[in-house]
């Protein structure tokens, strides 16, 4: 049978959240997981996170995923039955499940935030062609896109709703003040930071930030953060609030 990868202690407190990722490429998952912060995070139990091999719920004998598309055209779809089982054997009442599509509605900071107050989501990362139209409609609660572009699978799209939804809950960021001071949060992006040296090739950290003055600085970077929306990201101005 092929191998779970899970990196998680095994005993974890009843409130720690869980994440488990359905994929055909669990190694890949656990290259990234297993690194810097959410590495860490897992490793103290702040957070549970698993890679999950597909390929566990296959059909038969030889553990069948994919098959070619009623109707013709190219490449494979993911067959249905793998992610039923799967389902069936990993939710609980409370578990939230979504599908990873370019169908879906287009990921956020709002949407991360929604999902770090749950205690167990699993996530379905499609493959090749695509999923079987009938999972989206019938056996998951959401479908999420990260953008308005297509990859060869769901792994990655996968791995940045973690990352995105894992450091929005508490224990996992050495300090949590890091997630309420950052761009999206007040709706526009975050303002420029700098560090040393104080000159490089000319260019220079704004005399400002080495005033010692906060309010000063608090005022700067309020400006400025609403100037760099305005050039780089004009939507968000006019955006809802």
């Amino acid at each position: 049978m092929p191998q779970e990868i899970a990196a998680s202690p095994c005993c974890l407190p009843p409130e720690t959240m869980r994440i488990q990722i359905l994929t055909l490429f669990p190694n890949t998952c656990e290259g990234i997981l297993s690194q810097g912060i959410l590495g860490r995070a897992r490793k103290r139990g702040s957070i549970e996170i698993q890679a999950l091999d597909l390929r566990r719920w296959g059909v038969g004998k030889h553990h069948v995923t994919d098959e070619a598309p009623y109707g013709g055209g190219p490449g494979m779809v993911m067959k249905i039955e793998p992610y039923a089982s799967a389902l069936a054997d990993l939710c609980k009442p409370h578990t939230r499940t979504v599908l990873m599509s370019t169908h879906g509605r287009r990921f956020q900071h709002t949407i991360a935030y929604e999902y770090s107050l749950e205690k167990e989501v699993v996530l379905l990362c499609g493959h090749y062609e695509g999923v079987d139209q009938r999972v989206s409609d019938h056996l998951v609660d959401d479908v999420i896109s990260i953008g308005d572009y297509v990859l060869t699978s769901g792994v990655l799209p996968a791995l940045v709703f973690v990352d995105a939804v894992a450091r929005l809950v508490p224990g996992v960021l050495g300090n949590m003040d890091s997630a309420g001071q950052e761009s999206f949060v007040a709706g526009l992006l975050d303002y420029p930071t700098y560090t040393r040296p104080e000159t490089f090739r000319g260019w220079e950290v704004p005399s400002i930030l080495l005033s010692g003055n906060h309010a000063e600085i608090r005022k700067w970077r309020a400006v400025a953060a609403l100037e760099l929306t305005r050039e780089r990201r004009p939507d968000l101005l006019d955006s809802p609030p």
